[in-house]
Parts: C-alpha cells; sequence; structure tokens
C-alpha cells in the first residue's frame, strides 16, 4: 500500500547516506531549505562506501595544517589524468581539484577532525589529509551535524524509483519497514553510489570469457552491500537520463581473497606487491609491479586480476620486505623455500620456480628506496619491473592469494559544473547528483588514493547548495502564483 505524506512538503529531498550524500543535505541546510535525508540501511550500517574512507586528495600551494610542502592544482591535474589515460573531463575534474584546496575548514566547521598521517603510508603525507579515526568517525560527525541543523534522517528508507516529468523531479518512492510511500520534494539529490553489490549487474556488464568463466562471480564487494544501483538503472533504462562511463570500469582493488563478500574496506587490501612479485594461478608474472607509487596505482590491481584466469593472482615477497608495508590483516602463506611455497599455494611448482628464477636473474640492483622512483629494475623481462625490483632470495617467503575487490563502479549520470542530471542533454532545474553516481565524469578509468572523496564532497556541497536554490525558488513562485 502506498502513502503519500501529508505533512510540510520538504524542500530538498537527499538520497543516500555517505559523503556525497551528507554533504549534499548539509549545505542545503545552511542554505536555509528543510530537509530529509533517506538512508537504505539501518543506522549501524549508515554512511555507505565513505565509512571504509580515511583520507582526502587536498590540493595545496604551500604546507598546510596537516600536510607537508605543496600539491598545486597542475601537479593533481596531471596525476588525474595520468590514471585516467584522459578519459576524464577536465573542467569537471579542476573543479573538484580546486574545492580539495578549500573544503577542509567546511568539514571541520561540522565536526571533521585531522590527522597527520602515519610515518611513510602510501606516500600521500603530501597530498592526503588524513581523518581523525577514519570515514566512520567523518560520516558520524556528519551525521551529528546534520540533526542539530534540522535535517530529518530516516534509515532503512530504500528509494526503488522516483517520478520525473520532462526532467523535473517530482516523487520518491520509498520502501521502508512500514510500507511503501510516495514522498514528494521541490528538489532532489540523488548521491546513493553505484551498482557494485548488484550482482546480476555485475555478470551482465562483464559478460561471459571465452573459457566459459563468468568474472563477475569472483569478485568481492570492499564496500556496503547497499549499493545494487536500482535508482541508478531507474535513472538511465526507464527515464533515459544521459550517461556516461564504462560499466566495466570501478575503483577494484587487488584484495585478499580470504576477505568478506562485504564490506571489508580497506584492511583487506594487500600493499605489498611494489615490494615483490605477483603471478597468476598458471605461475607466470602479467604486469610490472613497480611502474609507479602505489598510490596511483594499487586500484589498476584489482582489474588485472580480473583479466586472469580464475580472477585470481599471487603476490609473493621474500623477508627482505617485511615490515615496509602495511601489514596485512590475514597473515601470508610462510614457506621456507620456493619450491614449497609453490605448493602451499597450490601453484605449478616448476613454472614457479621457473618465473621467478628468470625475474630474479633479469633484476639489476642499484640503490633501492621504496620511496622514491628507484633504479632498481629488471633488463629483458617481459613485463620488466621498472622500479624496486630485487631478487627474491631471501627466506622465509611468503605469498597472497588475491582477488578483485571492487569498491565502486564508475557508469554514472552525465553532468555539469552544477551537478543537474540531464536528460537529452538538458539539464534539470530540480534533480542533482553526487558522488559514485557521477564519478564517472571525473573517473572514466583508474583511481588515485583519495580523490573519490574529493569528488563527493565537491559535487555533493554543489548539489545541496543548488537543490536549495532550486527548492527556494519554487516556493517563491508559488507563493507569488
Amino acid at each position: 500500500m502506498t502513502a503519500e505524506m501529508k505533512s510540510h512538503p520538504i524542500d530538498v529531498i537527499v538520497i543516500g547516506g555517505g559523503n556525497a550524500a551528507l554533504c549534499a543535505a548539509l549545505m542545503a541546510a545552511e542554505s536555509g531549505a528543510s530537509v530529509t535525508l533517506l538512508e537504505a540501511a539501518p543506522r549501524e550500517w549508515r554512511g555507505g562506501n565513505s565509512m571504509h574512507t580515511r583520507n582526502l586528495r587536498c590540493m595545496h600551494d604551500a604546507p598546510q595544517d596537516v600536510l607537508v610542502d605543496a600539491y598545486p592544482e597542475e601537479e593533481y591535474w596531471q596525476d588525474l589524468l595520468k590514471v585516467t589515460a584522459g578519459i576524464t573531463n577536465e573542467k569537471l575534474a579542476r573543479l573538484v581539484i580546486r574545492d580539495s584546496g578549500t573544503c577542509r575548514d567546511w568539514m571541520r566547521k561540522h565536526g571533521v577532525h585531522f590527522q597527520p598521517p602515519l610515518s611513510g603510508t602510501l606516500h600521500v603525507a603530501r597530498t592526503n589529509a588524513f581523518f581523525m579515526g577514519g570515514g566512520k568517525a567523518l560520516v558520524n560527525a556528519y551525521y551529528r551535524s546534520a540533526e542539530k541543523l534540522g535535517v530529518s534522517i530516516r534509515y532503512e528508507a530504500r528509494v526503488d524509483r522516483i517520478e520525473v516529468e520532462d526532467g523535473r523531479f517530482i516523487a520518491a518512492h520509498v520502501t521502508t519497514p512500514q510500507g511503501i510511500e510516495r514522498l514528494t520534494g521541490k528538489a532532489c539529490v540523488m548521491a546513493c553510489g553505484g551498482f557494485e553489490s548488484n550482482r546480476e549487474w555485475l555478470r551482465e556488464a562483464w559478460g561471459q570469457r571465452e573459457d566459459g568463466e563468468w568474472p563477475a562471480e569472483n569478485f568481492l564487494i570492499r564496500g556496503t552491500r547497499y549499493n545494487q544501483g536500482t535508482l541508478l538503472k531507474n535513472l538511465l533504462d526507464d527515464h533515459q537520463a544521459d550517461r556516461i562511463g564504462d560499466p566495466t570500469q570501478a575503483h577494484m582493488v587487488a584484495i585478499d581473497a580470504r576477505s568478506p563478500l562485504y564490506d571489508g574496506g580497506i584492511c583487506t587490501r594487500l600493499d605489498c606487491v611494489s615490494l615483490g612479485v605477483v603471478v597468476n594461478k598458471h605461475g607466470h608474472r602479467f604486469y610490472d609491479e613497480g611502474e609507479d607509487f602505489w598510490p596511483k596505482r594499487y586500484a589498476i590491481w584489482g582489474r588485472l586480476v580480473a583479466l586472469q584466469p580464475g580472477q585470481i593472482g599471487y603476490t609473493i615477497i621474500d623477508s627482505k620486505a617485511i615490515g615496509r608495508f602495511m601489514p596485512p590483516v590475514f597473515p601470508g602463506i610462510q614457506a621456507n623455500s620456493l619450491p614449497e611455497l609453490a605448493q602451499r599455494l597450490e601453484l605449478p611448482v616448476d613454472t614457479f620456480v621457473e618465473t621467478i628464477q628468470q625475474y630474479n636473474a633479469a633484476c639489476r640492483e642499484g640503490q633501492f628506496d621504496h620511496t622514491v622512483l628507484d633504479d632498481c629494475h629488471t633488463e629483458g623481462l617481459s613485463p620488466n619491473k621498472t622500479h624496486w625490483a630485487r631478487p627474491i632470495d631471501t627466506g622465509p617467503f611468503y605469498g597472497y592469494a588475491l582477488r578483485p575487490g571492487v569498491t565502486f563502479t564508475y557508469l554514472g549520470l552525465l553532468t555539469d559544473e552544477t551537478a543537474a542530471v540531464r536528460f537529452q542533454n538538458k539539464p534539470s532545474p530540480n534533480l542533482f547528483v553526487a558522488g559514485e553516481m557521477m564519478a564517472g565524469n571525473v573517473l572514466g578509468k583508474g583511481y588515485t588514493a583519495g580523490v573519490g572523496m574529493s569528488i563527493g564532497t565537491a559535487f555533493g556541497r554543489i548539489a545541496g547548495t543548488q537543490a536549495a536554490q532550486a527548492a527556494l525558488r519554487q516556493g517563491v513562485a508559488h507563493a507569488n502564483a
């Protein structure tokens, strides 16, 4: 049974419960609008993928509080250009970059605290501001601030579809434990994530390989189980909203194969890839492990593993690497010899040992330094390892099985600097989008640490402001009618 809200009309409905949605709700409330936020998850799981984050990539022209040295706009842009291989909207990307340099005071006003990164943490002391207490603390701070501003927060409120007429938002159909409601509002912000938790959609996007495998069957989801992409599909298929992005592109990380199916978060990531080699289930290497600094390249490894047979890989290190990377949650498989390690990992022993021996023989050791692009490399190997190449020859040896861990998908809604959803290239007057649902405008492929939070913060704040203005304009128009 469908019930329609009969109380005072809502100015702005925000759909979602993570960073982008909360930024939108806070900005809309600060702009004088009445705001209702609809979070599909129960209260204890609120926050979407944002609760698993820990930092924000920030532009700055000089040292600032928790940030050292400088990270100017042009360098940030070049970093983004490199990881996306140019598949990005420069205008929107630079908007995000510039906002990242000015948003922290606003974040602090809403209760977010920052801390310097741990020494050597992924080489990001210069580029990224870390949240005190991580993403969960950030999300909790925003919810407290939203409540103080009078935002109505409703949990277990899943929006299955919205009504749109001529590009204008009319109402949201919300499923709650009490039933289904039709909730009307003057404006709406959609910030409810991608479709990474929708296994059927992932299967459809990735299809079936020639060998009969369905790659998506072996994907793990680093983030929330609530990002089913229901509303995204509703907008793209039913309302023909303008789209952007490749459905197979995602922030996809190589994570420990023993990770849970959902909500493993950052702690499931394995950060030792650049210190060793990675082989597939046949014992062969398949990519340059030392291509660039880990924060710029870690997010390509999930997709690389996804393209391997069985969607599994194995990162191999020796004792020289211990203590040089973030300790994983699960201990590695340990062995005193390479043949023993291959046996324990159930890899073909002869091929595995030959792969490691060929790698060792190709290493041209220089001055090893994991904090710079050093001169330790291989020669005559395919693929070569271009930095941090040292022989794997000092036992005990360690191996970790890897699976693709999907953080969020890049297929989304096309937008512009106003965050408006577009229909046949015409911006909606009162429907806006932020966060993962539009991240594909900036991230066509690839990722660099902390940029997802930069996108969500920038476009969440824009969408909230624009939605409040649209709602208030509508209120004035009705009053003058």
